[in-house]
């Protein structure tokens, strides 16, 4: 029974020793199999570093508005008697777009112009008796008073009917009216608003410390969501004091708006130029990979034991400023290196790759 069961055990152990073995053999065959195994080159594209002009922005958000805009308003109470614009017209400075009834303004006007002329034609007389040694000083002093008080009264009345009328002060674009022929107005009373859009005020804010940095005159870049096209123009106010709760400062362009293609109260992203620099190394920033260790490209480099194979070498950079879709190499890239712009996810360090293209060359602009 003893002989048995020791038989029993050498057979199990000699069948488990068999297994293990086999199973230890072949993995070392797989795993020489796939270090003899060549590796497949991958395919990445490329863009060559060069030292440039560098041309860096500032880049922030703002709004733009009309360089002028007014809500225009009636300065007397009465009835709408005609209304001089249509909603989007383009209206001249001077022109009369809402008229109230003036009846009776323009008849104390003419009333008002009649005592004149006859209280000028009465110093006229006494002027001539006074120069014929006739009339005296005394009568001579009251024509003129009475000559100075008529065309007071003239005057006054002539300024009654001006306010009847509601005119541009400037030119522009007119928006909707707000009354309608006919009706009651009190003094106040908006009529329609007034935006001249040819040229805009872009408004926006920048940090304590980017303030150094900005100045009048300094050019600006402007874009808004669904219209291609940058519009430009320059920095012309920077107000001197920074909000204490925010640390920003407030500041204000002008741009130009052919087509109109901009509105008043519409959100737009801000580029202001720079100091331009030279020998900057700059390169796109799908270039750059961000780790936990840090920021880090890949280098195209022939392969020391075999020049005629390309790989990749993992190089840390120093990173700088940012600038339409171009980032600042500080140090880890010299001019001449070739750096993989695309593919990055599927390399490591040494892997053999081939250049399917070159990167278009990118500048600083």
């Amino acid at each position: 029974m003893i002989l048995r069961f020791v038989i029993a055990i050498v057979l199990l152990a000699l069948v488990g020793g068999g297994l293990v073995g086999f199973n230890v053999f072949r993995d070392q065959m797989i795993a020489q199999f796939f270090e003899n195994m060549p590796v497949e080159p991958l395919p990445v594209s490329v863009v060559e570093a060069e030292a440039n002009a560098w041309q860096p922005t500032l880049q922030t958000i703002g709004t733009v508005n009309a360089s002028r805009g007014v809500d225009l308003t009636v300065e007397a109470a009465g009835i709408v008697k005609r209304i001089g614009f249509e909603s989007n017209e383009k209206v001249e400075e001077g022109q009369v777009l809402l008229q109230l009834d003036d009846e009776v303004q323009r008849a104390d006007l003419e009333a008002a112009r009649t005592k004149l002329e006859l209280d000028e034609l009465a110093l006229e007389r006494n002027r001539e008796l006074r120069e014929r040694g006739v009339g005296t000083s005394a009568s001579l002093e009251t024509a003129q008073a009475a000559a100075q008080s008529s065309r007071a009264q003239f005057e006054r009345a002539s300024a009654v009917v001006e306010q009847r009328q509601v005119r541009a002060p400037f030119s522009g674009t007119i928006g909707l009216p707000r009354v309608d022929l006919g009706a009651y107005v009190a003094p106040g009373t908006t009529v329609t608003t007034l935006q001249d859009i040819d040229t805009m005020r872009v408004d926006f804010s920048v940090s304590e410390q980017q303030l150094p940095d900005v100045f009048i005159g300094q050019a600006l870049h402007v874009r808004a969501a669904g219209v291609d096209a940058v519009f430009d123009g320059e920095i012309v106010g920077i107000d001197p004091r920074v909000d204490p709760a925010s640390r920003m400062a407030d500041v204000r362009g002008l741009i130009g708006n052919a087509g109109g293609r901009l509105t008043p109260g519409q959100f737009v992203r801000i580029e202001i130029d720079l100091e331009r620099e030279d020998d900057v190394i700059a390169l796109p920033e799908t270039t750059v990979i961000s780790s936990l260790y840090g920021d880090y490209v890949y280098r195209v480099q022939p392969r020391e034991d075999d020049p005629e194979t390309l790989e990749v070498r993992q190089v840390f950079v120093e990173t700088g400023r940012r600038s339409d879709e171009l980032i600042e190499l500080r140090s880890g890239v010299a001019p001449g290196d070739r750096i993989v712009a695309t593919g990055q996810n599927r390399l490591s360090n040494g892997a053999p790759v081939t250049v399917k293209q070159t990167a278009p060359e990118t500048a600083a602009r």
